[in-house]
């Protein structure tokens, strides 16, 4: 790993964004602005568990779906939820995909493990409310780890055909020595066992690894490390940073989109 003299300056993003705190709450109104505008065609609320985060949201496109992208969001497992994004499902929409939204259980509440076994059920059981179409997993930051875990060998989803971790966290390891970690409550044994990294790509599922070339240096990293151990394409957005990364997803045209859904 990476050597650094503060881990926690390593992850920190919003500190080195100018205006970062507009971001949260600018995100949240675009997407209730969106799904309003969507009207019947989002289906919000929908439960995949009992538990009160395990709901995803589901939006459709005009006509019938061709595909299906499941986002997950991030927040370093400990903030956020699937209402903040809901604006990112307008590429999938403009291309003929359907878009799911889900949430998980956040730390401390839960374990990173018990989140993957959350978001494992939810693509389930989203794959199941639109049988036999194609499904894409993507996810930004820590819904980055949650997605590239959705690709590895140790799960098997229905129709999965590629992920597309955004500014993922690849190998956990690093974050033992963050001052997060009395919130994660990660150890060796479960850093090891659920970083992407350390797991190998389940046959079959493709993969490509997204992420700003103006992150920090620790998640370009994270990056790299990841398509380099799966032997992935992996691609470092110009000028993006990680709060602004996930833009282009509302982008039908957009690079990360034709990363997502091209050729499926």
């Amino acid at each position: 790993m990476p050597q650094m003299s503060d881990p926690d300056r390593a992850y920190a993003n919003g500190a080195f964004i100018p205006g970062a705190d507009a971001f949260p709450p600018r995100w949240e109104a675009t997407a209730r602005d969106f799904r309003a505008a969507l009207g019947a065609r989002a289906e919000c609320g929908l439960p995949y568990g009992p538990a009160p985060r395990q709901r995803f949201d589901l939006f459709l496109p005009e006509t019938t779906p061709r595909g299906l992208l499941v986002f997950v969001h991030g927040g370093y497992w400990m903030v956020f939820g699937r209402e903040s994004w809901s604006h990112l499902a307008a590429g999938a929409l403009a291309r003929g995909w359907a878009c799911a939204m889900p949430s998980y259980t956040l730390a401390p509440e839960a374990r990173i493990s018990t989140m993957t076994q959350e978001v494992a059920a939810a693509c389930s059981a989203i794959a199941a409310r639109l049988p036999g179409l194609p499904m894409v997993v993507t996810g930004h930051s820590a819904g980055g780890h949650l997605s590239a875990r959705m690709g590895c060998a140790d799960i098997a989803l229905p129709g999965l055909v590629r992920v597309v971790p955004i500014s993922p966290l690849a190998d956990l390891a690093p974050l033992l020595a963050t001052t997060m970690n009395k919130t994660l409550h990660l150890d060796q044994e479960e850093a090891q066992a659920e970083s992407p990294a350390f797991l190998p790509l389940r046959a079959g599922v493709a993969a490509h690894v997204w992420v700003g070339a103006q992150e920090r240096p620790a998640f370009l990293w994270q990056a790299r490390v990841l398509s380099e151990e799966w032997d992935c394409p992996w691609t470092a957005d110009p000028g993006r940073h990680h709060f602004d990364v996930i833009d282009a997803l509302a982008d039908p045209a957009s690079a990360l989109c034709a990363a997502c859904m091209d050729g499926i």
